[in-house]
């Protein structure tokens, strides 16, 4: 049984013979994923073999690998590039068919299993970018546009997205990571249907969060009970916030950031504009509110977290890595929910591997940041090496091999500071509802770069207890606040009979992004402020409205 033994190696003596486990291997990508590691987690998860066969579980492991770095080719182009190298061997010609109840056969225990073994931070600590202080820093990010076959049972998981101008053209699956941000290597995913919020599968990550990290967040996980469960790992964050919540000010630091309570947490906001200036004499601000769990304004300035921020979005070029350059922007192949959830998970763990070599790589030179390391040339390498492969090849105890060598001898020039404007390409539609994006089209080099810190908010009067007043805040005589719900509702109580619809009130209000309130509108009579009485319109639920023609009649 010497060709069922995990390190048995074919023979390529004189005479030729069959060896079924010759196209097991992924090129030099093998010495990150050995067969037997492959071989222990095919028989922890009971997809090994029961009998000899021509196409073992070791090779369908390695075949659905082989099928995300070669995502525009058919099974038997992707087979072919496995045996490429074997001209002396025997190997078995399979058809599409067998390839295809190979994959069925496996199903995807074993490649989630395996990602959960490759999965996790790949820096050295004293690796350039990758920590802030003594914490690594990494970074929650969802991506939403992994297009999968508009199929029957596709559908039936993950349903079609409803689009302003009609259905969506493929169905979409949401993938969620905590990403190393100096690394971009991936520490944990889950993904599934749209339907779920961001933070839901968020919080399904939180037990890879320890004391030793430092999160980054977009505005997508600013809820008070996201904040707190990340609290409760020790990990210490820095998460933006929305422009709408109005946090408290306890006490205002020294340097401008002002101490608030959200939810049960005390934590630190920092209110900055960054005023950009680019190569063409163009200026642009931005404005952004960050929270964060570093109190300590002298270990931790303002503008020092305001720069850290900007470090999540190493996770958006993992997505750009992953989604555009791995998947060259295809849509998957697999039909059903368990073929698609085998093919990500395979995905995921060929990134990763690509991601080891490429830090292994990079720290082989003391000083360079991993940021220089370019993901095309590993993944190209990485492919022409599993055509190259011989049978015959035996373990390399280089430590950086022909990927590694290809990404050192093409690094990137440092980074250089750019912006540009967020936008589809191929739009919708000609007419946009949204305000025209301030931002260039065009990517621009930022000359100058100024950090300025915002004055804390002056706190809000104190609320009476006076009935009269109150009565006065619901029927529009004296003003509720600055949010779009308050001044919805004071709009709306001047008329409590009549049907609202969103962008009535929209307009009222002085908002031209219609179709996010309208959103918002929904999201209110779900909560049962207002009630629904048609397709888009609504009215303010009984208990505002009596109250509000009480005070009418009254007047």
């Amino acid at each position: 049984m010497t060709d069922q033994c995990a390190t048995a190696v074919p023979e390529c003596g004189g005479s030729a013979g069959k060896s079924p486990l010759a196209p097991g291997h992924l090129g030099e990508l093998t010495r990150y994923l050995p067969v037997e590691l492959v071989d222990a987690v095919l028989e922890e998860s009971r997809a090994f073999e029961r009998r000899r066969r021509l196409l073992p579980s070791r090779v369908g492991v390695y075949f659905v690998l082989a099928l995300s770095l070669f995502p525009a080719l058919g099974y038997l182009r992707v087979w072919g590039k496995l045996t490429a190298g074997f001209a002396r061997l025997e190997v078995v010609r399979p058809s599409e068919k067998a390839l295809r109840c190979l994959r069925r056969r496996l199903g995807p225990a074993p490649l989630r299993a395996l990602f959960e073994v490759v999965a996790g931070p790949l820096a050295q600590p004293t690796t350039v970018g990758v920590r802030y202080r003594r914490w690594r820093t990494v970074a929650f990010d969802g991506c939403s546009a992994v297009k999968v076959p508009d199929s029957e049972r596709n559908r039936a998981w993950l349903g079609k997205i409803q689009a302003r101008l009609g259905w969506a053209g493929y169905p979409l699956l949401r993938l969620m990571t905590l990403c190393e941000t100096g690394s971009r290597g991936l520490l944990g995913a889950v993904f599934g249907p749209t339907n779920e919020y961001e933070t839901a599968y968020a919080r399904r990550l939180l037990p890879l969060v320890d004391a030793t990290m430092l999160v980054l967040a977009d505005r997508g996980f600013d809820a008070d009970d996201f904040l707190s469960d990340t609290a409760a790992t020790g990990a210490q964050f820095v998460i933006r916030i929305t422009a709408r919540r109005r946090p408290a000010v306890l006490a205002v630091l020294p340097d401008g950031s002002y101490l608030t309570r959200l939810g049960r947490l005390k934590l630190r906001v920092v209110d900055a504009t960054i005023t950009m200036t680019t190569d063409s004499g163009e200026t642009l601000c931005e404005h952004y509110r960050i929270a964060t769990t570093l109190l300590d304004y002298r270990r931790d300035p303002a503008e020092t977290l305001v720069r850290l921020y900007h470090e999540r979005w190493e996770v958006e070029s993992a997505y750009y890595a992953l989604r555009h350059t791995l998947q060259d922007g295809l849509v998957l192949r697999s039909q059903d929910r368990a073929g698609l959830e085998q093919e990500v998970w395979s995905q995921l763990i060929v990134y990763q591997l690509l991601r080891t070599a490429m830090v292994d790589a990079v720290e082989s030179c003391p000083g360079t940041d991993p940021d220089r390391a370019s993901f095309t040339i590993a993944l190209e390498s990485a492919r022409e090496r599993i055509i190259l492969a011989d049978a015959a090849a035996g373990v390399h105890d280089e430590l950086v091999g022909a990927i590694g060598r290809a990404v050192l001898d093409g690094l990137l020039p440092p980074r250089r500071a750019r912006t540009s404007a967020r936008s589809v390409k191929a739009a919708r539609t000609r007419y946009p509802t949204r305000p025209a994006e301030p931002r260039p089209r065009q990517s621009k080099v930022i000359s100058g770069l100024a950090i300025t810190l915002r004055a804390a908010p002056e706190a809000p009067p104190r609320p009476t207890d006076s009935r009269e007043d109150q009565r006065k805040a619901v029927t529009g005589i004296r003003p509720m606040g600055a949010g779009n719900r308050n001044r919805a509702f004071h709009l709306m109580a001047t008329e409590p009979e009549r049907p609202w619809r969103p962008r009535e009130v929209a307009i009222a209000l002085g908002i031209y992004n219609y179709a996010s309130f309208a959103t918002q509108m929904t999201q209110w009579a779900a909560e049962g402020l207002l009630k629904k009485i048609a397709y888009g319109t609504y009215t303010l639920a009984d208990a505002w409205k009596r109250t509000a023609l009480t005070d009418a009649n009254r007047a």
